[in-house]
């Protein structure tokens, strides 16, 4: 079984000084499949990634990464990983082309020209080569650093929060590529904040205050929630909201666009409590909790961040 896992990794612990950042993760992650990574800032997610592929060294806990021990192999996992951190890394003075030669002169790529025309080519950078890479937009400085991370051909993606500041249209492109390089047989983890990414992926794993708290794909999360939603809709829903909030039943109040959810644990509480509040012209329907509903749910059930902090 551990040769079809890109990713076994079990109690991983993670402290700085008197600080645990993770505190137990387990995660089995099967090879060519695309997860996501979802919990609140500070939860554990770029701790994780960066010590399953070596970059931080584990305090407790054991596993594998593409088939290497992750104490005794760290180097080893590098050189068959690709990681794109939150923050743009490359250099700002130098043009696209020169910061591709630069990686692949670092992983040491054979036919270099050749290797970096292909990478430019495959992601839509043949035309852009010869500007620099500060001044490129949001999108296209995630398009390069996409290219640098998967130009040498990594086994396994490790993708931290890539889509932050982009607009719509580059977050959806990138996707695209990302699950273009799932079908070649690339493994993908990724740590979003964006449920409509969080739904692309194969499977999630949700984090808060260092531990795992569910994992599974959205429609199981969902339902691990255990939420009812009730969506209302009309023009004076949203003067209702504080009022709601204050109901009994009433876990999470939210607005999405012009309506309201209203999310709990017990409907027939939930409809108490619309029954105290009638407006004519709003109507209330039950819909099926979305991943968002799901989200602030497990948020509020981790509750408050015990873990000592140096």
């Amino acid at each position: 079984m551990s040769g079809e896992l890109a990713i076994d990794v079990h109690g991983l612990i993670k402290r700085f000084g008197k600080k645990t950042a993770v505190a137990g993760v387990d995660i089995q992650l099967p090879r060519g499949e695309v997860w996501g990574f979802l919990g609140p800032n500070g939860s554990g997610k770029t701790t994780t990634i960066r010590m399953i592929c070596g970059l931080l060294k584990v305090t407790e806990g054991s596993g594998q990464c593409l088939g290497y021990d992750i104490q005794r192999d760290a180097a080893l996992i590098r050189q068959q990983t690709g990681y794109m951190t939150q923050k743009f890394s490359f250099w700002s003075d130098m043009t696209i082309r020169e910061n591709l030669e630069f990686v692949a002169r670092l992983y040491r790529l054979p036919h270099l020209r050749e290797t970096v025309d292909q990478t430019l080519e495959k992601l839509g950078l043949t035309n852009r080569q010869r500007q620099l890479a500060g001044a490129l937009s949001g999108g296209w400085k995630q398009r390069l650093a996409l290219a640098a991370v998967t130009m040498h051909n990594p086994k396994l993606l490790l993708l931290d929060e890539p889509t932050a500041g982009v607009d719509p249209q580059a977050r959806r492109d990138f996707w695209d590529e990302i699950h273009h390089l799932s079908l070649e047989g690339m493994t993908v983890l990724v740590s979003t904040h964006y449920m409509d990414e969080a739904e692309r992926c194969d499977r999630i794993v949700y984090l808060a205050n260092g531990h795992k708290i569910v994992e599974g794909t959205v429609p199981d999360v969902i339902d691990r929630s255990g939420l009812s939603t009730f969506r209302g809709e009309g023009k004076g829903v949203r003067r209702l909201a504080e009022a709601l909030k204050t109901e009994p039943g009433v876990d999470h109040v939210a607005y999405f666009g012009s309506a309201l959810h209203l999310s709990g644990q017990d409907p027939a509480a939930i409809r108490a409590a619309l029954n105290r509040h009638p407006s004519d012209d709003v109507v209330w329907n039950e819909v099926r909790p979305s991943l968002e509903d799901a989200f602030i749910a497990l948020s509020a059930e981790a509750g408050v961040d015990t873990r000592v902090h140096a």
